[in-house]
């Protein structure tokens, strides 16, 4: 299995919305209200992506295996995953590890980043544990969509 962990380009964003609105569906939004569901779709609507991607506001790296799209993940301004998404067939692989080991690099490489923070889904709490992030609050929901804050220092 050849994997590469590579930043999208423009060309690739419309198939990485498409991949985490598809794992969001299978995984996520069975715990989701219609409200949050239709609220985490116009997060991810292509045209308003591209311009935030254009405007250097949302930044994505992508796993390929294979040549083949597996995960995504997006950080808006540098330090704030915004989305982390691995096909079902790839969970467990190390993918989504790997995505965050770019988000760390990259935030590395800027001296004055010191944490990298997410508002976890219920259903990615444990891998985001798993990964050395912490709780900082309890879980909330806002416009239906339920997260947890969770915080991971830099060394």
């Amino acid at each position: 299995m050849y994997m590469e962990i590579i930043k999208l380009q423009k060309h690739d964003i419309k198939q990485a919305l498409d991949l985490a609105w598809n794992v969001f569906l299978e995984f996520d939004g069975p715990d989701y209200s219609k409200e949050g569901i239709e609220e985490f779709k116009k997060f991810l609507s292509y045209p308003s992506m591209k311009e935030k991607f254009e405007k250097g506001e949302i930044v994505f790296w992508g796993c390929k295996v294979n040549s083949v799209l597996t995960g995504v993940i997006a950080t808006r301004g540098i330090s704030h995953i915004c989305m982390l998404f691995v096909i079902k067939e790839f969970h467990r692989k190390g993918i989504a590890t790997r995505l965050f080991e770019a988000v760390k690099e990259n935030c590395k490489n800027k001296s004055n980043i010191i944490e990298i923070t997410v508002n976890s889904s219920p259903y990615a709490l444990e891998a985001y544990r798993r990964l050395g992030f912490i709780d900082t609050d309890h879980e909330q929901i806002v416009d239906g969509i339920r997260f947890i804050p969770m915080s991971y220092l830099l060394k």
